[in-house]
């Protein structure tokens, strides 16, 4: 009923995702086998020791027989459980490869994009325009470098002057030797005491 008014929930699970859950499967599926072989192994062994002991070699020869068959299924097991890891890794490289790609597709697309808004007419159109600008402002600052008249710049060169001269006038220093002057004592304030500051406050 909810998938009535509701879109279809679009599942994220891939086909690759699929493929490597059942092979994990497969493989947890062939492991149990094999434990299951492996205790019979050992029963039957157990169970051939007890008939060579009462003496029956015939039946203990067949069973031994039995379990070497079934050794040898054992061996073939673990050489599908390694062939179906190995197709899960190559699945999951796989899909790492394919998620690379797409992380390369899309940042080549992004530059392609990048390079349409900028190209290189575009790149040299602003650096003209910046180049123009440039020569622009120069010209400017020459006009006004220019425009001072012969009395403008004299008048700067005298401002120029003045101000270095009052930089460099110093107070004459007196020519006759000076007086000695003994200091006098000068009476030291007392220091108002801890209880008038209280007091006061």
């Amino acid at each position: 009923m909810g998938n009535l008014f509701g879109r279809k929930k679009q599942s994220r699970v891939t086909e690759q995702d699929k493929a490597i859950l059942q092979l994990k499967q497969q493989r947890d599926k062939l492991r149990q086998y094999q434990k299951r072989v492996a205790q019979q192994l050992e029963r039957e062994r157990a169970l051939a020791r007890q008939l060579l002991r009462d003496g029956r070699k015939e039946r203990a020869k067949l069973l031994l027989r039995k379990k070497r068959y079934q050794e040898q299924l054992l061996d073939r097991t673990e050489n599908q459980i390694s062939s179906l890891e190995a197709m899960v890794q190559s699945i999951e490289f796989t899909q790492i490869e394919m998620k690379v790609m797409e992380g390369l597709q899309l940042g080549n697309d992004c530059l392609n994009k990048m390079h349409q808004v900028m190209s290189i007419e575009e790149v040299e159109r602003i650096l003209d325009e910046t180049q123009e600008a440039v020569e622009y402002q120069r010209q400017i600052d020459e006009l006004l470098a220019g425009s001072f008249t012969q009395e403008d710049e004299d008048a700067i060169l005298e401002e120029l002057s003045a101000i270095t001269q009052e930089q460099i006038e110093l107070p004459e220093v007196p020519s006759e030797p000076l007086p000695e002057k003994i200091p006098e004592k000068v009476p030291v304030k007392s220091r108002p005491r801890q209880a008038d500051l209280v007091a006061a406050s």
